[in-house]
Order: C-alpha cells, then structure tokens, then sequence
C-alpha cells in the first residue's frame, strides 16, 4: 500500500511539473518569441527540489498523503510561471528579477520542509512545546515593532530587516499560533463544550472559558492598530474561531465570536483611517476620487480590468499586460494569471487550491487523537482563509487587505511558511494512514 501511494504521488508529480515546464515556455515563447535558458534553470531546480521531498516521504512518511506534494508544486510552478512573465515584461533580470528571487526562496523552503518531515517523526512531541510555540508566536508577531529592525511598508509594519534580509514574521507566527491553538483546545475541551449556565435554553460559557476567546480577539485588534495590518488580522482571528468551533462542535461560539469581529470592525471602521480607505475603495472603487486617491482605487481597477480582460479562456500565457496592475508579482498575481488564462484558469487555480484544503481536512477527519485533528484541521484553514481573503478582495467581495496568495505570490516569508504547512500535514497524514493500516493488521 505504501509503495502504491508514493508510485501515485511520482506520477502526479511529473504530470505537476511538465506542466509547470509548459507553461514557462509559452510565457517565453509569448512574451519573447523565444526560448531562453532561464526556463531550465527554473523547470530543473523545481522539478530536483520537490522529487528531493518525494524521496523524503518514501524513506519517513511512506504512507503521507499523495495528493498534497503535488498539488502544492503545481500552484509553486504556476507563481514562479507569472512572477517570470512579469519580469519579461518589466525587463528585469538577474538578482533584480523577482522570479530569479523566487526560485531562491523556493529552494530554502522545500529544503526546510524536507528538514521538518526528517526532524518531526513524531507530531505529539508539538503538544508537549504548545506554550513554547505560543511564545514563539507572541515574539514573531512583535518582532515588526521593535525599533532598528521593524520596516514599515504601504503604512504596513509587517517586516523585518536584518543584514539587507527581509522578512515577514507573521508568516511563521501562523504557523506556532495553530500549534498552540491545537494544544489549548484539545487540554480545554472538556470545560469549552459543557461546562456553563443554562439560560433561555442555551448553555453559556463561564466567563473565564470566554478569556481565551477575549485575549485572541485583543491581539487581532493589536495587530490591525498597531502594525496596520487588516488581512493578518482577520486571519488569526478567523484561525482561533475556526479551531474553536472544531474543537466544541458549538455554534455559539461562532455567534460570540461573530459579534466580537462585527464590534472589531465597527471600531476599526470608525477610528482608524487607513480601514475607512480600504472600505471607501471598496464600496466605491470607480469613483474619480477614490481611483486617483494616494492609496485608493487605483491598484483594485486595474485588477479587474485585468480579469475582464481575460474573459473566459484568458489571452494566452505570455500575451497579457500584467505589468499594468501595480505590484503585479506579489498582491495581484491572481488579476496577472486571470488576464493569460481567463476565468479557466482560475477556475483550475481554485481547484488546486481547493484539492490541497479539502486533503488537510481529511487528515483532520481521520487524525488518531485530538491534537493531530485540530492541527490538521487548523493548517488546512490558514491555507483556506488565506486564498478568500486574497480572491475576495481582488474581485470585490470583501474589501483589500494586502495578504499573500499561498505559493503563488512573489515572497519568501509566506513560501517558507506555506512549505512548512505542508510538510506539518504530510506529517500528518502518514500517522493518520499508518495507523489505519495497523488496525486493518491486528483485526485481520
């Protein structure tokens, strides 16, 4: 069975990573007319790297998941595809293109996570260092503000810069909040879904059981404050919500927590300015003002202009204006893909997206204790979240906040993060499988 699995993951593997190699010879052919180096230079370096995390999981996760890796890969090649066309059509090159930048960091990220599927045989050794990982996350999350270090960018203090390195520490923070966020819930259970005062026919929390719930919230709006920071914000809180109501299987607690977000964003809505620009940009994005406005419409139109551009089948890899939309490489790589490959395209995007979400959540399904499935079902959310609030505010659902597209968007930050997340699941998923697959023994 093992051998099956891996034989399944080799062939979509390949499929991933020809199509990968496809796609960056019509960029060039499209943009260029020609074919350059540069394309093996990226197909090889994918294709060595993610068959370095195949072999990983043959030698020490042979029973993980076959769907995950490749899933993954295909939406890493697609970024490194349309990060590389924007720099065609910028003229960048060398260390100066984003993409040559981008196939760096996806070497350290997939080294990494083949360093955490070989050093985390065991995921319940996590439970053991929860408070640890929530104090790694506090550090991490703080670490933009501290002075000499913090960088602030957009009127976003969400980096950090250390020897010319720059990086985005919420990335990792997500990462350490839902190990400590599994560990918490899995100890708190018990007292989380039964215990309370019955009142109107509905059991409520005791009050110091809401604590946790109160403190996640002040931190969200810690965030939103005091780095400038809405799309990060959203997403712990969105986390901690999820993974609560997982973990008790009690809608009150969406109700709570639903009315503590309504009473976050009627404050954020009414005393900070820079919310009060993204909801005036997105409720009116078309208006004159708002489009010339320093910080308004602009960057949003342009990507839709680029997505109605692209109608249904797209105008072709390589053929597109992405340039024209702002930041092209990094917040709206989803309007670049959308002008090339149409509303196609990202159909089959979302779809990738949705095999790697849907694949953490059958692990959080299936898990063989509470740790492993709020875990895996919280991993598989920050994936789920993420891409919502990025494709919602590029298409106008909910107002812009400025988060990273998982594997597609120019940044190593959130590449490294999103790697690591897979190989946490892979993890996972080989324990959840194996033991499966032991039972099956005993019984027979």
């Amino acid at each position: 069975m093992p051998q099956k699995l891996r034989n399944l993951e080799l062939g979509l593997l390949i499929f991933a990573l020809a199509l990968s190699a496809l796609a960056l010879a019509l960029v060039q052919w499209g943009a260029l007319g020609r074919l350059d180096w540069i394309l093996l230079t990226y197909a090889a370096g994918l294709a060595g790297l993610t068959f370095g995390v195949h072999l990983a999981l043959r030698v020490v996760a042979r029973d993980a998941d076959p769907f995950i890796v490749p899933a993954a890969t295909m939406l890493n090649g697609l970024g490194i595809t349309m990060i590389h066309r924007i720099d065609l059509a910028t003229g960048a090159s060398g260390w100066s293109a984003a993409g040559v930048r981008q196939m760096a960091w996806t070497a350290i990220a997939l080294l990494i996570a083949m360093a955490v599927l070989l050093l985390v045989r065991n995921y319940r050794v996590l439970l053991r260092y929860r408070y640890v990982a929530m104090l790694v996350g506090i550090v991490l999350l703080t670490m933009p503000l501290w002075p000499s270090i913090g960088k602030t960018v957009n009127g976003a203090t969400l980096w950090v810069e250390i020897a010319g390195m720059t990086f985005q520490p919420g990335e990792i923070a997500k990462i350490a909040l839902a190990i400590f966020f599994a560990g918490y819930l899995m100890t708190a259970r018990e007292s989380l879904q039964k215990v309370g005062t019955t009142l109107w026919g509905i059991r409520w929390p005791r009050v110091r059981d809401m604590g946790p719930l109160f403190i996640i919230w002040l931190v969200a709006m810690a965030v939103l404050v005091l780095q400038g920071d809405l799309g990060t914000s959203l997403l712990y809180f969105g986390l901690f919500l999820a993974m609560l109501y997982v973990a008790t299987n009690r809608v009150l607690w969406l109700g709570l927590g639903g009315g503590l977000f309504a009473l976050g964003a009627i404050i954020a809505a009414s005393q900070l300015s820079y919310v009060q620009g993204r909801i005036s940009g997105w409720i009116d994005a078309f208006n004159p003002e708002t489009y010339d406005a320093v910080g308004g419409s602009y960057q949003l139109v342009q990507g839709l202009f680029g997505f109605a551009e692209g109608g249904f089948l797209g105008r072709g890899l390589g053929q597109g204006q992405p340039s024209l939309v702002p930041l092209a490489s990094s917040d709206y790589v989803v309007a670049a893909l959308g002008e090339e490959l149409g509303i196609v395209g990202i159909f089959a995007l979302l779809a990738l997206y949705l095999l790697l979400v849907s694949r953490g959540f059958r692990v959080g399904f299936t898990g063989t204790d509470d740790f492993g499935r709020l875990l895996a079902t919280g991993l598989g959310f920050v994936v789920a979240l993420q891409v919502f609030i990025v494709i919602g505010g590029l298409t106008r659902i909910i107002p812009v906040t400025g988060l990273t597209t998982p594997f597609l968007a120019a940044g190593g930050s959130s590449l490294v993060a999103n790697w690591i997340i897979v190989a946490l699941i892979l993890r996972l998923s080989d324990d959840a499988r194996a033991s499966v697959r032991a039972d099956a023994g005993v019984r027979a």
